[in-house]
């Protein structure tokens, strides 16, 4: 047992699952949209959706869609603080099967109307995981650097992954595939050992049968 299990994340209560791992689930759902997010709607299922309005998990959500780090005092006022710079947000409960009961969906818009659809669930101790981005299954722990590819189902795509990556000297720590079906789409996520910016995500997206690539610092 580590320091950390025993004392929890550094944050503003009350709750690490309901405060900070939502904040961190904000967080990682603003850094998908990759733009300045103008609109979030956000669905809370299971105990969040029962104890939301005692535990600020809506505040938490909305101070992590806007930037802030769990840690943040300005945390208690995100409503606000989210109506005075123009982030319109709506708040719904209901029901998210097959899901852990600490569970978001939320929906972030730019001012260009792009989207990004995230289920993410705070499973603990500030801990969470994005269980889905714009309706594939992925799996991200905001713990490490972290590559979100998508690309067709084809043989050879993840060794050729594999090689750039090995060729920039980085090194994988973990690794989930998921796919529609045979042939279609898939998303691959790699745990990265270390820091890496654009021009890795750039060498990724490069290669052929990759339709998108976007990396995702630790959170």
């Amino acid at each position: 047992m580590d320091i950390f299990e025993i004392m929890g994340p550094v944050m503003i209560g009350p709750s690490s699952s309901h405060t900070a791992g939502a904040v961190r689930i904000g967080l990682i759902a603003r850094e998908l949209l990759r733009n300045k997010p103008v609109k979030a709607e956000i669905l809370l299922s299971g105990s969040f959706a029962r104890t939301y309005l005692g535990h600020g998990t809506d505040k938490a959500l909305i101070a992590g869609i806007m930037g802030f780090k769990p840690d943040d005092e300005r945390i208690r006022h995100a409503p606000e603080i989210a109506e005075k710079t123009g982030l319109s947000v709506s708040i719904s409960t209901g029901d998210l099967p097959d899901t852990h009961p600490n569970t978001a969906k939320i929906a972030l818009y730019d001012a260009g109307e792009y989207a990004v659809h995230v289920i993410g669930s705070s499973i603990g101790g500030g801990n969470i995981l994005i269980s889905e981005v714009n309706g594939l299954h992925v799996h991200i722990t905001g713990e490490k650097t972290t590559l979100i590819i998508l690309h067709r189902d084809q043989p050879g795509i993840i060794a050729s992954v594999a090689v750039t990556l090995a060729e920039c000297g980085v090194n994988i720590s973990n690794f989930h595939l998921f796919r529609q079906e045979r042939g279609g789409h898939a998303v691959m996520t790699l745990g990265l050992d270390g820091t890496y910016g654009e021009e890795l995500n750039d060498r990724i997206s490069s290669l052929p049968h990759i339709l998108s690539s976007t990396i995702l610092q630790p959170i």
